[in-house]
């Protein structure tokens, strides 16, 4: 439950929802964009050389449909909101995040007075700040949710994290709400960290992200290699999600560009990263820890895929 002196400070009249109280019929197009269209613009949201900020949800009144140039993260302080998202309706709860991604059609429907919902817009470039914050595995599942937010590969509209029961989840986000509401000092480093903090527990949930469908195969596909990327198989992976090998096999490949063996393969090597630059174990002990039990094997993957040798990568990271 999020503090209730900050909830009561969310929870105010805005100027344009007493507007909408004393008669408008319609939104004022004239705050989300400067020119004609369907598209809220960051421009209009966003004050000069900033990459985020938070405003909270206009009640009151449908919101017609819409995208945005930027990505738009919503977070439920309380009640419900409803979205419709590229044809698809999504009761976002209390407690839940929605993240929309570039170029997704949204609409939603009119919240009452204790629907209280907050909106982050934040520039697709603030997420790679975020990536260099948060540590140096790039991993298949780590690109993919980062790449559909910035609309970079393929997008799956939306991410959908039922994470009401998750504490950490919940602190990080109201951390980030009070910073973004209140004059603090050392404001962007702080919000930087917590939305790298925010995504390294998303990352450890995605068990519960909905997604449209092809986007849930790949992120349960993606979840599998993260947590199996030692000993886990396709054969396996197949029968856990009741799918036949090839049929399986060809969605992978369609939807990310890449085999299940190269996604492993990414993952693992991304592991050996991590390990070689934060531990003093072997290579050889790392290699059979990441699921390779030829050393020379793990060594041509290596310097094949970063130019240097797991030995010249540990002296260079140290």
């Amino acid at each position: 439950m999020i503090n209730l002196e900050l909830l009561e400070k969310l929870k105010m009249i805005t100027k344009e929802e007493q507007q909408i109280i004393d008669g408008a019929s319609q939104i004022d197009k004239s705050l989300y964009m400067e020119n004609p269209g369907d598209v809220i613009e960051s421009k209009a949201l966003l004050s000069d050389g900033k990459q985020i900020a938070v405003r909270t949800h206009t009640r009151f009144i449908h919101f017609p449909k819409h995208s945005h140039d930027y990505v738009e993260i919503v977070y439920m302080c309380s009640g419900t909101t409803t979205h419709i998202i590229n044809d698809e309706t999504i009761e976002l709860k209390e407690g839940e995040l929605l993240f929309l991604c570039q170029g997704a059609k949204q609409e939603i429907k009119a919240a009452g007075l204790d629907d209280i919902a907050v909106n982050f817009i934040v520039m697709p470039s603030f997420f790679d700040i975020v990536l260099g914050m948060i540590g140096e595995e790039d991993t298949p599942l780590r690109k993919f949710l980062i790449d559909c937010l910035k609309n970079d590969g393929l997008s799956t509209g939306y991410l959908h994290f039922e994470v009401a029961d998750i504490l950490p989840i919940q602190n990080l986000l109201e951390n980030l709400i009070y910073t973004l509401f209140y004059e603090i000092s050392n404001k962007r480093n702080i919000n930087q960290f917590t939305m790298g903090l925010l995504f390294l527990q998303l990352i450890n949930h995605t068990s519960r992200l909905v997604t449209q469908k092809y986007g849930e195969l790949i992120v349960k596909v993606l979840t599998y290699i993260e947590e199996n990327y030692k000993d886990g198989s396709l054969t396996q992976l197949g029968h856990m999600l009741h799918y036949d090998i090839s049929t399986l096999s060809r969605e992978i490949k369609n939807k990310t560009g890449a085999s299940y063996t190269e996604l492993l393969q990414e993952k693992r090597l991304s592991q050996s990263c991590f390990l070689l630059k934060n531990t003093h174990m072997s290579i050889e002990d790392i290699a059979e820890k990441i699921g390779y039990e030829n050393t020379s094997f793990f060594y041509r993957l290596f310097k094949k895929k970063y130019g240097i040798s797991p030995r010249e990568y540990r002296k260079k990271s140290n």
